[in-house]
């Protein structure tokens, strides 16, 4: 298959109060390669990020937004669910998509992967951004691919369930080893580029840290023997350990101690905050 054989693509995004980025990822997409229609769950933002979607849609009749109030895990579900095209594309409210990112994807599909997971470069607080993810193999496809860059086959992404919004965290590595699982291959692809932004003070990186590694007791829960797919060399890497990668392994080691402790309060804490 040719990617110009593909019949389209969806871009699916969840949002809350990002009318602060909004604006530039959508000024990214709507110049990608057609077809395609660009879905957008809002969980009832309080900024004007719905006032920014309202303008989008003015303008681009395949642009189009669902207001409901749900977890990230739960709004994709929705806008994959509310889609058209056979081929889903993930990406955050707060990110910026190269100029050739929907074609290089469908490059993918149209090789015959069903997964494609694309490179995403972090700008912002320039030590922010040299902090590599600690990677995960499963049968040996590297799964901890962000959802900020990622594309399914719709099918595939229906069949599997779709992210599970028990997740507050980690719900894409979770996606991606069930998906695996099922049969799915997952290309790697350079090309495929998305920049997303760092966080900007250091209370909100202690915050995602923290999360992440509540994701990853979440995770550990879900599939016993996660852990065993860890390189130890993607974890302990003497060449990157810095001040803020020390600072990032506590928080996310006290994140994943705190879901092991009081998960089920912490759960129904964190879904409070963001209702």
């Amino acid at each position: 298959m040719l990617p110009d054989q593909i019949p389209g693509v969806s871009i699916v995004i969840t949002v809350y109060n990002e009318g602060s980025h909004l604006a530039d990822l959508l000024d990214s997409l709507v110049v990608q390669e057609p077809p395609l229609e660009i879905v957008i769950v809002d969980a009832m933002s309080t900024d004007n990020t719905v006032q920014i979607l309202e303008d989008y849609e003015a303008r681009y009749p395949f642009v189009r937004h669902i207001s409901r109030r749900c977890s990230r895990g739960e709004g994709r579900n929705i806008g994959v669910r509310d889609s058209k095209y056979p081929y889903v594309l993930f990406t955050d409210g707060d990110a910026i998509a190269n100029a050739f990112w929907v074609r290089n994807m469908k490059e993918g599909f149209a090789r015959g992967y069903r997964i494609v997971a694309g490179k995403t470069i972090q700008i912002g607080f320039g030590p922010f951004e040299k902090l590599n993810r600690v990677e995960l193999y499963f049968k040996d496809f590297e799964v901890t691919s962000p959802s900020v860059n990622l594309g399914y086959e719709r099918a595939l992404f229906l069949r599997v369930g779709g992210f599970d919004p028990v997740f507050i965290t980690a719900e894409d590595i979770d996606l991606n080893i069930r998906s695996v699982l099922e049969g799915g291959r997952i290309l790697a692809c350079n090309s495929c580029i998305i920049y997303h932004r760092t966080r900007s003070t250091i209370v909100g990186f202690i915050e995602q840290a923290f999360w992440n590694g509540f994701g990853r007791k979440q995770l550990t829960r879900k599939h016993k023997h996660v852990w065993s797919h860890f390189r130890a060399s993607t974890i302990f890497q003497p060449e990157v350990i810095n001040f803020w990668y020390i600072i990032r392994g506590i928080s996310a080691l006290v994140g994943y101690i705190s879901c092991r402790l009081f998960g089920s309060e912490f759960i129904r804490h964190y879904n409070k905050r963001e209702a």
